[in-house]
């Protein structure tokens, strides 16, 4: 019995050899960092986080912002509430804040004051930009025990993803506004 090849066949056929090394690659990879240590990450490129292995206890509530993969974890201390949330993140290294601090004060429609290096990058900024759809801080701010740090909305949109920020963590509006509702002063922080 004779098969006849189609142009459909033949394509196949002919596109097999070439997806192989990369389907025994992907596989490859992922059997090799399969390990202990390994966080897996998601269609999102989340990495997991576990509240565990940051803080010793839950206490008021702990968030993790993970700058690498541009992601906040939240977990709270009473309800067993787990959120997580794309994030901006700073635009470079030496703006990036890493470590443990808490939050220490809450503020819906928040205004924002820039800092003296934002005012010598760029001259004509307000001394203080009163809330409202300018203002970068958005909806609301989550204050840290650091000085100029903060977790707060954005109304550019554009910037959840991206190494967009001087230094602060940005969610977009709808979610700061959850957010700021789940987390209690003194919510322990931990920025890696």
């Amino acid at each position: 019995m004779s098969q006849r090849l189609t142009r459909r066949g033949f394509l196949t056929a002919a596109a097999l050899p070439l997806l192989a090394p990369a389907v025994l690659r992907a596989q490859s990879a992922a059997s090799e960092t399969a390990g202990e240590g390994f966080a897996r990450h998601n269609i999102s490129s989340f990495r997991s986080e576990r509240w565990q292995d940051h803080f010793d206890s839950l206490g008021e509530g702990a968030i993790v912002a993970d700058t690498a993969s541009r992601a906040l974890h939240f977990w709270s201390g009473y309800s067993g509430t787990y959120r997580l949330y794309p994030t901006s993140v700073p635009r470079s290294d030496d703006l990036t804040k890493r470590g443990y601090t808490e939050v220490v004060r809450k503020k819906e429609h928040p205004t924002w004051t820039p800092t003296a290096s934002m005012h010598a990058r760029i001259p004509d900024l307000p001394e203080v930009m009163p809330a409202g759809p300018d203002n970068p801080l958005g909806l609301r701010a989550l204050y840290l025990s650091w000085p100029a740090y903060l977790i707060h909305g954005t109304h550019d949109t554009r910037k959840i993803g991206r190494q967009s920020s001087d230094g602060c963590i940005g969610l977009y509006n709808e979610q700061i506004v959850e957010l700021f509702d789940l987390v209690a002063v003194g919510t322990q922080v931990r920025l890696i």
